[in-house]
């Protein structure tokens, strides 16, 4: 639910480190951070009432540049800004509040992946398994003891990430259960600002300084079943391919081509669907789909492949998305498959394609 929120500034010290610490200075931790993050995190500053623009301004940012889904800024001018905005108002747990209005969907892939599972242990066990994609200064993992669960944020390297990183989560799967969620407490490894105010924050108790950081819940709220159990990671596949998928046959594009397609398009974001689950879906035997497909001069993989392309062309055309969720939208495991097999249908990158698509008038 965040995309490297590695920030390191005066007020975002090192986890664990103690409050006579909490204003040293130090350096970003890569050299570029992407525009959607910041873009992000603006958005919540200035939800919270701080002047957005004067910090940007203060960086030499415009808040137009920040809607390149594929672009990067420095990641001292990242730094700058959380800091700038430390100065500009003083907001104890910053990283906590930033989450708190984070809404769903300014990760959109990662937060779709998560959202829609049938319930909070669902989305726990996904948020584990992708919180790769999100490319964040942290690892995830779930362990258990006896009847309550835990999901640990390992390795968070300042205080700053484990508040956000905490907040964003108990804050998304709350909205998502209808607020019938409460985590038995969370836990910090550093001393915050303000217990009292993350307390109140979190809606839940908070131990701090522990000796892990995470979330801990009960079993039994793992069972709570969430809004959007489907629906919205269907939407975000299948609204931007609803013209490949439904567009009329023509002579090449056959009635069987065509259902298999739709079928395959619905199922990209979960990955590749087997042929049988496919065959189950269109009430056919998977041998008879096969038959099916090869008279009309086609495989189930060839079918697959050309379903990836045109989603691929389509989900391009949105400045909203990443080239790399792209490529996680349509089941590949890694960035680099898809820019191969975007190589092969067209002999440019998914960059190149999407920035010829922009010039076109």
């Amino acid at each position: 639910m965040t995309r490297r929120a590695n920030v390191l500034t005066p007020h975002a010290t090192r986890a664990g480190a103690n409050s006579a610490t909490q204003r040293t200075h130090a350096t970003p931790l890569a050299p570029a951070a992407p525009c959607s993050q910041l873009r992000a995190f603006v958005d919540a500053l200035e939800q919270l009432g701080f002047d957005v623009a004067s910090l940007l301004a203060h960086v030499g940012l415009r808040r137009a540049e920040l809607d390149d889904p594929d672009g990067t800024i420095p990641g001292a001018a990242f730094n700058s800004v959380i800091g700038l905005a430390c100065e500009q108002r003083r907001l104890p747990n910053l990283g906590a509040h930033l989450a708190a209005v984070t809404p769903i969907g300014a990760y959109p892939l990662l937060d779709y992946l998560v959202v829609t599972t049938d319930n909070v242990g669902g989305a726990l066990e996904q948020l584990v398994r992708y919180f790769h994609l999100a490319d964040a200064p942290v690892q995830l993992a779930i362990t258990k003891e006896g009847n309550v669960v835990r999901l640990l944020v390992q390795r968070p390297m300042t205080t700053f990430v484990a508040d956000y990183e905490t907040s964003i989560i108990v804050h998304h799967l709350r909205e998502e259960t209808e607020r019938r969620l409460e985590p038995l407490h969370v836990s910090l490894e550093h001393e915050p600002e303000s217990l009292a105010d993350l307390e109140r924050l979190f809606d839940c108790p908070v131990r701090a300084p522990s000796t892990w950081t995470g979330i801990e819940f009960s079993q039994d709220s793992l069972r709570l079943p969430l809004r959007r159990r489907d629906p919205a990671l269907r939407g975000v596949l299948e609204g931007h391919a609803a013209q490949v998928v439904a567009r009329a046959p023509n002579a090449e594009d056959k009635a069987t081509v065509s259902r298999v397609r739709a079928a395959v398009v619905s199922r990209l974001a979960r990955g590749v669907p087997p042929i049988g689950i496919v065959a189950r879906q269109l009430a056919i035997a998977p041998r008879t789909l096969q038959r099916r497909l090869a008279a009309e001069g086609l495989s189930y993989q060839q079918v697959v492949d050309v379903a990836r392309r045109e989603a691929a062309e389509r989900l391009l055309t949105d400045a909203s998305i990443s080239v790399g969720e792209v490529g996680y939208l349509l089941g590949f495991s890694e960035p680099s498959a898809f820019h191969r097999a975007f190589r092969r249908w067209h002999s440019i990158t998914p960059q190149a394609y999407r920035s010829g698509r922009r010039s076109v008038p």
